[in-house]
């Protein structure tokens, strides 16, 4: 059976578990894979006293793994942007085929190192990158390949998720935060988990492989989760919705969306009852339907399951000399369509409102004309008496589907009313039918 070497850079929380779940389970992958997969070398700058690296060639410099002659794939696992780029564009000058778990280096420089990659004749293979262990995009570009995807949401960031999910029980987002630190959910400085650009790069992903369109990541809309209140959860709980922190793309006639941001989903929907930290994935497609992805979106062996998938793959063809492929995006170049990300005024919502207004004859009246002068349905209206705090009370409103820029201007008009105090709060509403 030929032999496949791999050369690990980065033995990090997921580096360990892919080195880790190779050596523990490769006759079985050799056995699916129709080749041995060796590791051929670790490079590491922090070397780990728990993982036993036998025989294996190691070195704290990850160019020794890029440089090697005898490795024909490269496994990019030390994140980041700067050094991982120049890792994977020297791995490809090499001729080497690359596997990677970065989705920040793949959201922001994808579109050049696909490129590059064309041009050596090599792989570049990324599915850990988007929702950990779940296969999305192996069924985005392959399973679902006869389909015309028409929209795809997910609950991408098990951060967002958990500290969500932990919400519903009226806890405030700083102490759900200070506990997802404590548990190891999220990072010492959570940034990108809360202020949602962990998911825009994993949907700017997911929207360019099912949509067929260059990778736009500085275009994508990114909303997070630090101003969602208990107050708000529970009353989407009254009205039959869970507030999720969404990641949608939607192709439109003119464009695509592509957005993040804190969203209602119906409760009876299976995608509202994914809670903590996993993840979960729609996709629609003409032919199929809504199909769901769901499972650990990080974890060491739950990514490495990803992390090996792409590896097999990738020694498959070189096992076989063929330079046969997946195509990166899931479209040869020459098919890939130049649509542009539509701006946030033109995307389409049902919108839940809250607005504080003092509690006064005809506030109500004037609320619901505004929105009737912006061509603004509502769907229902909440108000309750027992929430009466100095003179004001919250109204809850809940509207069909209109247009940002219609929401937008109607909220500029009932900031302006007298009787309302202080800012409108405003999340968006999906109904995935």
């Amino acid at each position: 059976m030929k032999e496949v070497n791999v050369g690990i850079c980065g033995l990090g929380t997921v580096g360990g578990g892919t080195f880790n779940v190779l050596t523990r389970n490769a006759e079985r992958i050799a056995g699916r894979a129709g080749c041995r997969i060796r590791i051929g070398r670790v490079a590491t700058r922090t070397p780990r006293d728990d993982i036993d690296l036998g025989d294996t060639p190691f070195s704290t410099d990850i160019a020794d793994v890029v440089n090697d002659p005898s490795i024909d794939i490269v496994v990019e696992l030390i994140g980041g942007y700067d050094t991982a780029y120049e890792l994977v564009m020297s791995a490809i000058r090499n001729g080497k085929h690359v596997v990677t778990a970065n989705k920040a280096l793949i959201a922001m420089y994808g579109n050049e190192l696909f490129e590059a990659a064309d041009r050596h004749g090599v792989n570049v293979a990324y599915e850990a990158g988007v929702a950990g262990g779940i296969p999305v995009i192996k069924a985005i570009r392959e399973g679902l390949s006869a389909n015309r995807i028409d929209w795809m949401a997910g609950i991408i960031n098990g951060t967002g998720n958990y500290i969500l999910t932990e919400m519903r029980a009226g806890r405030a987002f700083d102490e759900v935060l200070k506990e997802a630190q404590a548990l190891g959910y999220a990072e010492a400085d959570p940034t990108f988990d809360v202020e949602g650009t962990d998911a825009a790069h994993k949907l700017t992903i997911m929207a360019s492989a099912g949509f067929g369109v260059p990778l736009q990541f500085e275009k994508a809309y990114t909303e997070g989760i630090a101003d969602v209140t208990p107050y708000d959860i529970a009353h989407a709980e009254a009205l039959g919705y869970r507030i999720k922190h969404l990641g949608i793309a939607r192709r439109r006639d003119n464009g695509i969306e592509l957005r993040v941001h804190p969203t209602l989903v119906p409760k009876s929907h299976l995608i509202a009852q994914v809670d903590g930290v996993l993840n979960a994935v729609l996709v629609d497609g003409d032919a199929v339907g809504q199909t769901m992805y769901y499972g650990p979106g990080a974890g060491d062996e739950a990514t490495a399951s990803a992390v090996i998938a792409d590896i097999v793959d990738v020694a498959r063809s070189v096992a076989a000399q063929s330079q046969q492929r997946v195509p990166y995006l899931g479209f040869e170049p020459d098919a890939m369509e130049s649509l542009d990300v539509l701006p946030m005024e033109d995307i389409q919502s049902a919108y839940y409102l809250r607005i504080h207004a003092l509690d006064r004859p005809g506030v109500l009246a004037s609320v619901a004309s505004i929105l009737s002068e912006h061509g603004i349905n509502i769907e229902s209206i909440m108000q309750k008496e027992s929430e009466l705090e100095d003179g004001r009370i919250p109204v809850i409103i809940l509207t069909h589907t209109v247009q940002e820029r219609q929401i937008n201007r109607a909220i500029e008009d009932l900031e302006s009313l007298a009787d309302v105090q202080g800012h409108v709060i405003r999340i968006r509403a999906e109904n995935f039918s």
